[in-house]
């Protein structure tokens, strides 16, 4: 009887789509953490920018930079930082309010204090909670004194708001709010070395 020598035929498991797979989930987990990264570096930089708008606005209300604030007109030199903004509002429901509370030395020293730690706070990357918290009640309080939602002042003037609701203030509270969600001290900051500071980590409201 003649005997044919055929090829071997193996009744195992193959795994051709196991290593296509394996090779598509590695790459995957590449793609994954370089848009962490990148999402990382990205807040980072949203949050030195925001810190550096409201840093700005202390010193050169402070100074008197001639930005915002004309020369020789600065805190420094006896200006009032709140005088002209709170005196200006013609709108809203805290209309009369603002216009008591302008040139007072408390609301001068609390707008400063806040512009100050806020903008400190958040270029160093520390304490995002609470500046998230005290930066949103900022904001909405320059919000309120702004008054979006009215299409005439109290004079009878045109507002000349362009939306009733969304302004720059609400943008930057929810900017802040983000921040502090998303822990972004950590990269080009000193969230990390905060953190582990005792009475921070007792105290997780102040990270």
């Amino acid at each position: 009887m003649a005997v044919h020598d055929h090829p071997r035929r193996h009744s195992g498991f193959h795994f051709p789509s196991l290593r296509r797979t394996g090779a598509v989930s590695a790459s995957g987990e590449v793609t994954t953490v370089a848009a962490t990264a990148t999402s990382a570096y990205a807040l980072a930089g949203l949050r030195l920018l925001t810190g550096f708008v409201f840093l700005w606005a202390f010193l050169d209300k402070t100074f008197g930079f001639g930005y915002a604030t004309p020369s020789g007109k600065g805190w420094i030199d006896g200006g009032s930082p709140t005088k002209g903004f709170l005196s200006g509002v013609a709108a809203g429901p805290m209309e009369s309010t603002f216009h008591d509370w302008a040139g007072q030395g408390w609301a001068d020293w609390l707008f400063m204090l806040g512009l100050l730690g806020i903008g400190l706070a958040l270029i160093a990357g520390v304490g995002l909670r609470i500046t998230a918290v005290a930066g949103t009640l900022m904001m909405a309080f320059m919000w309120i004194a702004e008054w979006p939602p009215a299409k005439h002042l109290s004079d009878g003037s045109v507002s000349m708001s362009t939306n009733p609701f969304a302004d720059y203030h609400l943008i930057y509270a929810v900017v802040m709010i983000a921040l502090a969600a998303a822990g972004a001290g950590t990269v080009w900051g000193l969230g990390k070395v905060w953190a582990r500071l005792p009475f921070v980590s007792r105290n997780r409201w102040l990270i």
